[in-house]
């Protein structure tokens, strides 16, 4: 039991040191749920319901119910019960416990059917719990279900029932952007760990695992791929001068090793152009911006993600420049590429919507704005450049 919670506590924090120290449990846990399921997997042949009852801070209440008709994963190990009246325990704790939370009931549908139980699989552990008699159905990590509906409950203003559905890669949304997301996300290891928790922005973790990885690293490759990592993390805590200076020493090291058009090198001409527009310098931000889109220009598919990427960014800093029509073009040329390289649900292409929208309402085309605002999805209405 100590382990379990340690364990959870771990993963909801990202929390480096107890991670490590309990990757064999992470492993054995997964393994033991796929013998219990296999072993169990008769009694689960008919769909069934389980459900889970829990308190959420208002901020990720309203992430919540920005998800409607999206997907969402659980980044623990997944404790349901069969029976309604012990979710409903858990949340009325939690609400009495803490006034300024809103308790949600979780409904969940299960159909094996739809899913690979390899990959998601779920098992009753009651003769495992330390408290029996729950009906206690637990899940692997990472488990992901769409929300299908939520409802304010009539009896209590800070209860809500959220509806889920069991789900995993073979739903066709799901795979497109896990398979997207995977591109992204190179490498391989603790390298890979790093990336992750970037792009999640747990920046705290990230310094402390990629400061004890250059420690380690033995090839001017690993070094320049740390640095620019550290960059990126200065640029995210708003420490510019800092971000300039590991992009520099990573830019240093690949000049020497690599070609002056290779690929690696316009990454990091882009972002210390991105460094440049955040601290105002858009002379400085163009000029980097532009070295990266000329060599993305030369050494990548004209479809490409990546000089999408570059295009957005250089209509970004014309948009800040008051060029809007010069914005626009760049704006439209990164949209073209992303409406055929990318999922519908990804992020990058409602940005995209989203540029294109705010440069015809700074040209006071207020008409052609909202077609643009309108192709938002509507849990993405926030999402910006």
């Amino acid at each position: 039991m100590f382990l379990y919670g340690m364990l959870n506590r771990g993963l909801r924090s990202l929390d480096m040191e107890v991670m490590s120290k309990l990757g064999f449990f992470i492993r054995s846990l997964h393994l033991q749920l796929e013998q219990l399921h296999k072993e169990q997997s008769v009694n689960f042949q008919k769909p069934f319901t389980v459900y889970r009852g829990q308190g959420l801070g208002k901020e990720d209440f309203q992430n919540l119910l920005d998800s409607k008709g999206g997907l969402l994963s659980f980044n623990n190990f997944l404790s349901t019960s069969m029976e309604p009246k012990v979710g409903m325990e858990f949340v009325e704790r939690a609400l009495q416990k803490n006034q300024d939370i809103v308790g949600v009931i979780f409904i969940m549908k299960i159909d094996q059917s739809k899913i690979s139980t390899s990959n998601t699989p779920f098992a009753m552990i009651d003769e495992h719990s330390a408290i029996r008699g729950e009906k206690e159905i637990l899940f692997t990590m990472h488990t992901v279900f769409r929300v299908v509906e939520m409802k304010q409950t009539t009896t209590n203003s800070r209860l809500w029932e959220i509806q889920l559905t069991i789900t995993d890669e073979n739903d066709p949304q799901l795979s497109a952007l896990t398979n997207r997301i995977k591109e992204e996300i190179t490498g391989s290891g603790w390298y890979r760990m790093g990336k992750l928790m970037l792009q999640v922005g747990h920046l705290d973790q990230a310094e402390e695992l990629y400061n004890e990885l250059l420690e380690s690293a033995s090839t001017d490759s690993d070094r320049a791929f740390i640095y620019h990592q550290l960059g990126w993390l200065k640029d995210d805590q708003g420490k510019y001068p800092e971000a300039v200076k590991f992009y520099e020493k990573s830019l240093e090291i690949k000049r020497k090793t690599l070609p002056e058009d290779d690929a690696s090198l316009a990454a990091t001409y882009s972002v210390i152009g991105t460094v440049y527009y955040n601290m105002g310098d858009y002379s400085k931000a163009l000029e980097f911006h532009e070295k990266a889109y000329k060599i993305y220009e030369k050494t990548l598919p004209p479809n490409h993600p990546n000089l999408a990427t570059s295009y957005n960014e250089i209509g970004v800093v014309y948009n800040n420049m008051g060029e809007y029509s010069k914005a626009l073009e760049y704006y439209e040329r990164s949209l073209k590429i992303r409406v055929i390289s990318l999922p519908e649900n990804h992020p990058s292409l409602a940005a995209s919507y989203n540029n294109i929208g705010a440069v015809y309402t700074n040209m006071g085309e207020y008409s052609k704005a909202l077609e643009f605002h309108k192709k938002i999805p509507q849990n993405k209405r926030n999402i910006s450049a």
